[in-house]
């Protein structure tokens, strides 16, 4: 049997860093190498960030758009570890930020490690580059929990792109993010987002093509956050052996055509 890998878990005081260590301590393949927090953040077993990259192969990130970024900028620094980033609302140049330190770290970057979720992203490609937009309207429906900050999700973002590359239009050209009053109708090719936030939703995602004459709807229902930490542990694996580069969820899984 080869080896483990050893992870470290950023944001290990949050529900999904948890949820992230919990899946590490009950696997054999892997090993929890270091847990850390914000800085001057204290709890027991916790250290700081410079003592975790030095014990890890790969660090696994669900904290803030900003943090990431941060670390991102620190393991590029350093030549490693490797990371793996769950964190979504990220701008434009944030994600530059992330992509820059790409370049010489290898960086798994996903908006969600669900496998069913990725499934689902095909699903919508292929069925966006069949259903065009002279018949069908597409809306992307996402809901999760009240504690969630930023809308639409960065699951909804990622089936929405899947859906503008299916019909082979920019997603910022075609989206439709909010509506209120008299907003006119429908632009033909709009792909447009609805959003829920209440309770503990864990997270639901549903796309539907409306036509006037039928209505396909595909969805996904997330019933444990621990599927995401699961996901993202089978992505600190991969990464773990590839070189320097930004990756997805898709290369992980080996969907990517």
């Amino acid at each position: 049997m080869s080896q483990p890998i050893d992870i470290a878990v950023a944001g290990a005081l949050g529900r999904m860093g948890q949820a992230v260590a919990n899946v590490i301590s009950s696997r054999q393949d892997v090993r929890l190498a270091a847990r850390f927090d914000r800085p001057g953040v204290s709890g027991e077993g916790l250290v700081e960030a410079d003592a975790a990259l030095a014990a890890a192969q790969v660090v696994i990130d669900f904290t803030t758009p900003a943090a990431s970024v941060a670390l991102a900028q620190n393991v590029a620094a350093r030549g490693g570890p490797a990371l793996v980033i769950g964190s979504t609302g990220c701008s434009d140049e944030q994600l530059a930020a992330i992509a820059e330190a790409a370049k010489s770290v290898a960086i798994v970057h996903a908006g969600n490690y669900s496998l069913g979720v990725n499934m689902l992203m095909g699903m919508v490609a292929k069925a966006a580059r069949a259903l065009g937009p002279d018949a069908y309207d597409i809306e992307i429906f996402e809901a999760h929990h009240k504690r969630k900050v930023d809308a639409p999700s960065g699951t909804a973002l990622m089936l929405g792109q899947a859906a503008a590359e299916g019909r082979g239009v920019k997603l910022d050209d075609v989206a439709q993010r909010g509506r209120d009053g008299i907003t006119g109708a429908r632009r033909v090719g709009d792909i447009g987002f609805s959003v829920m936030r209440g309770g503990d939703i864990i997270g639901e995602h549903s796309v539907t093509f409306a036509a006037e004459d039928e209505i396909l709807t595909i969805s996904h229902s997330a019933r444990d956050r621990g599927l995401f930490a699961r996901g993202a542990v089978e992505a600190a694996r991969w990464v773990a052996l590839q070189p320097p580069g930004l990756y997805d969820m898709q290369d992980v899984l080996g969907l990517k055509e």
